[in-house]
């Protein structure tokens, strides 16, 4: 009879430098997650404060998300360069003040670029929690059930978001969002110095062209995309989407000539890491758009105050923890293509319940569920998958490039998914006779419309809300129809080639 083995999660906290490790490894995934959808719930105060027009809406979402991930492959270098708990350690300071100072925005830009600059932070913080798992847990299944954890906390935090932001917003001003930081990040700092520093190549250097090449074909072709989703297709759509493909074409010759290039192409030689990149990239795109559209459904078209919305998404909160530890012992027992490909599948059927079933709160919370659930057990098989593919040298670069795919997916989901919903909604708005212009407007986003229906008399108001709240809700049906064909498409790929043996998984 064998000796019964101590579970991973008891031999980890029974370790005080280990459970002090896993700590300083999941509270900045929480925090930088949160980050990433917190704002949502407080957009409609935040545009009645600043007045942001529809594509500075959009930017203060994604400017974040967007030099995140411009900057993540770079920050995974250098943190490959100068020690991963170092970086880290700088990015959770600078991530505190800066998250402070984002609380005196006056107008929109400010607090578009205060969340940039708190990307650039963030960046640093994400590859530093996933690489300084292969320092901190040798043994394969504290990994696997740290890997767990991580991408728990990647998800959950993403959906513990709307949940924060809707407390904080039921009791105190829009400001109040970005103060959470502040007790994420105090532990850190406090334990950071028990954990042990990872191996350095300092002999690695950092190609600044290339981060240039790589910021510019991001940022031109999301600015296309948002131009697309706010405007409409024209000519600037056209010069970014150039500039973007121009960019990216002569970032990837240059990184095939350089000896030590910032982002290693090699990897993707690899079909299992290829793959599960592309699986992170859009599992969170479609989280993120759900609960972009889905905040704005609750608060605005159904009436809810922030509290009571956030705690409609509660459910799928809990379901998310579950699913991504529960997933743990079916992944080791089942191929994991079939694995992701079934909860792709799952996340499908989450959007086709928002096509298919009239658009109510119910609705709405069962979808999220699903799709949570789905998306968190994604997450925890395919990081296990991009970590497993690549030898432990490489980890940091690994880890970078899959949290890059992730807040690429952020970008996407709220450019693509949003912008599209927001497209539909302006193309069968109704606007009611005797609206004068500068009230049309106004109203070519459903926050708008519910700002300036209050300066209107009782029967037009009700009027131009009807209209508003019909439009919108419209616009999430046939986008999540179109999302759920093209996710089914997607599983179909990710089941046909991501091909690996049991004992891999």
């Amino acid at each position: 009879m064998q000796p019964a083995t101590t579970p991973p999660l008891v031999s980890i906290l029974q370790n005080r430098s280990k459970g002090a490790a896993l700590l300083v490894i999941l509270l900045p995934v929480l925090l930088v997650t949160i980050d990433n959808t917190i704002l949502n719930f407080a957009l409609p105060r935040i545009a009645a404060a600043l007045n942001p027009s529809a594509a500075e809406q959009l930017w203060m979402i994604d400017a974040y998300s967007l030099v995140l991930a411009g900057l993540l492959v770079t920050m995974g270098g250098a943190g490959d360069r100068f020690g991963h708990r170092r970086m880290l350690c700088v990015g959770c300071i600078g991530f505190a003040v800066v998250s402070t100072g984002v609380v005196f925005s006056q107008q929109a830009w400010h607090l578009i670029a205060g969340r940039a600059v708190l990307g650039f932070f963030g960046a640093m913080i994400l590859p530093a929690t996933l690489a300084l798992i292969r320092t901190a847990f040798e043994d394969r299944e504290e990994r696997r059930l740290a890997v767990a954890l991580w991408a728990t906390c990647l998800t959950l935090g993403s959906a513990l978001g709307p949940l924060l932001g809707g407390v904080l917003l039921e009791y105190f001003d829009w400001q109040s969002v970005f103060l959470v930081a502040l007790p994420f990040l105090l532990p850190v700092l406090l334990l950071a110095p028990m954990i042990t520093e990872s191996p350095r190549q300092s002999d690695r250097s950092i190609d600044y062209p290339s981060i240039l090449l790589s910021l510019g074909a991001m940022t031109s072709a999301m600015l296309s995309l948002k131009h697309l989703a706010t405007v409409g297709f024209d000519g600037q759509v056209v010069i970014w989407a150039l500039c973007g493909l121009l960019l990216g074409v002569a970032f990837v010759r240059r990184q095939l000539r350089l000896e030590q290039p910032l982002l290693d192409l090699e990897l993707f030689g690899s079909s299992t890491f290829s793959v599960s990149i592309a699986v992170n990239l859009v599992s969170l795109g479609l989280l993120i758009g759900f609960i972009f559209f889905a905040t704005q459904l609750l608060q605005l078209v159904f009436g809810l105050s922030p509290l009571l919305a956030s705690l409609i998404l509660v459910p799928g909160q809990i379901l998310a923890i579950a699913a991504g530890l529960a997933i743990v012992p079916i992944a080791q027992k089942n191929p994991s293509d079939r694995v992701i490909a079934s909860c792709l599948l799952l996340a499908a059927a989450a959007f086709a319940m928002m096509a298919l079933f009239e658009t109510t709160a119910l609705v709405v919370g069962v979808a999220f569920v699903i799709l949570n659930a789905s998306v968190a057990a994604i997450t925890t098989v395919s990081n296990d998958l991009v970590l497993g593919a690549v030898p432990a040298e490489s980890a940091g670069s690994a880890s970078s490039v899959s949290e890059t795919a992730y807040e690429v997916g952020v970008v996407l989901g709220t450019t693509l998914i949003g912008g599209a919903v927001a497209a539909l909604y302006r193309l069968s708005l109704s606007v009611p006779e005797g609206v004068p212009e500068h009230v049309v407007t106004a109203v070519a986003t459903l926050g708008g419309a519910h700002a300036v229906s209050q300066t209107f008399p009782e029967e037009m108001a009700a009027q131009i809300l009807q209209e508003a709240n019909t439009a919108f809700t419209e616009g999430v049906m046939t986008t999540s129809a179109f999302m759920a064909a093209l996710i089914m498409i997607f599983a179909l790929i990710a089941y046909r080639f991501l091909r690996v043996k049991k004992e891999d998984c």
